[in-house]
């Protein structure tokens, strides 16, 4: 079973190294923990405190949590500031498998064209098709905040 990759495009108004470094070295400071986190509680209302984002092949992305206890959603696959990194992305709890999401910034007349691919569901297996389904518009949703931190 092939399954379609989720592709999401958006023009942001600052120059590629900007945004390379908004989408990375400051994911901390626009991601929507409170919609998009692992460790968030609806029954307490406990928060993350924060996300880091390991700018580096190998490094990771990693969820912080109210009691300080880390939790690795991502490891850089590929590396290659300030125009494209690739992460094997399992934002999970207890992950089974991982997908890959792709994120390439290309100069454009606006600023920067970013370009999000997120692809390999099949890893996933009967789950794949409904994952997909719901990363669909949650990636709308982050960058929906992307875009809220560029004003």
């Amino acid at each position: 079973m092939t399954v379609e990759p989720i592709v999401k495009t958006r023009h942001v108004p600052v120059p590629v190294e900007k945004a390379f470094e908004l989408f990375t070295e400051r994911l901390d400071t626009w991601w929507p923990l409170h919609t998009h986190s692992i460790s968030a509680d609806e029954e307490t209302g406990t928060l993350p405190v924060g996300v880091r984002f390991e700018g580096r092949l190998g490094g990771q992305v990693v969820e912080i949590g109210a009691d300080g206890t880390e939790y690795v959603w991502a490891e850089v696959v590929a590396w290659d500031p300030p125009h494209r990194f690739e992460l094997s992305w399992h934002p999970t709890m207890n992950p089974i498998a991982g997908s890959i999401l792709e994120i390439r910034f290309s100069p454009s007349e606006q600023g920067t064209q970013l370009y999000l691919e997120h692809r390999g569901w099949e890893a996933f297996g009967e789950r794949a098709l409904e994952l997909r389904g719901s990363y669909d518009p949650g990636w709308d949703q982050v960058l929906v905040a992307l875009d809220a931190a560029f004003v």
